[in-house]
């Protein structure tokens, strides 16, 4: 069992920044990979960014490439999103969620992670 705690998450403007964090109990027990997904009210929930924890290679979709940041300290467990000039459209709950993945189409769906933390709020507004 592998636990997961975001925190992180508040409330900023247009073109602003946040740093969010994923605690986990044990990053390499969860799995190869640890992904941050994104829920806003009355949609799905999107995968925006993965990382192979044990390649260190990271995943991002078209909508936060070359804004958001996925990095990963051995050292205290801890993955990080950095996420820069944050868009209104960013506005969601995120989380953290961790499992083993063997295909690149597996890389943001949902379904294949199956730890996940409990989630923080972004909020991007003017």
């Amino acid at each position: 069992q592998v636990q997961l705690m975001e925190s992180g998450g508040g409330t900023v403007a247009p073109g602003g920044s946040l740093r969010l964090a994923c605690a986990a109990s044990d990053l390499q027990s969860g799995g190869n990979y640890i992904g941050w997904f994104r829920q806003a009210p009355g949609k799905e929930r999107e995968g925006v960014a993965t990382l192979n924890t044990h390649g260190n290679t990271p995943w991002y979709i078209d909508a936060v490439k070359d804004r958001f940041t996925i990095s990963q300290d051995t050292n205290t467990n801890t993955v990080y999103l950095q996420m820069d000039r944050l868009q209104v459209e960013d506005t969601a709950m995120y989380f953290c969620a961790a499992g083993r993945l063997f295909a690149r189409k597996e890389l943001f769906a949902p379904g294949k992670y199956v730890y996940w933390g409990q989630g923080t709020q972004v909020t991007v507004a003017a």
